[in-house]
C-alpha cells in the first residue's frame, strides 16, 4: 500500500510533464506544416560528387 502513496503522485507528475511538453510544442508551432515535412523526407536532393 506504501508503494501507491509514491506511484500515483509520480505517474501523475508525469502525465502532467507530458501534457505541458505537448501544449509548448503546440504553442511553439512543431506540427504547423505536416505534409511539408514527409514530403521533404522523400525528395531525393542529394548530389553525388
Amino acid at each position: 500500500m506504501s508503494a501507491l502513496l509514491w506511484l500515483v503522485p509520480i505517474a501523475l507528475l508525469l502525465g502532467l510533464t507530458g501534457l505541458i511538453a505537448f501544449f509548448w510544442s503546440m504553442r511553439a508551432g512543431q506540427f504547423d506544416d505536416l505534409k511539408g515535412d514527409a514530403s521533404r523526407i522523400l525528395d531525393d536532393d542529394d548530389h553525388p560528387l
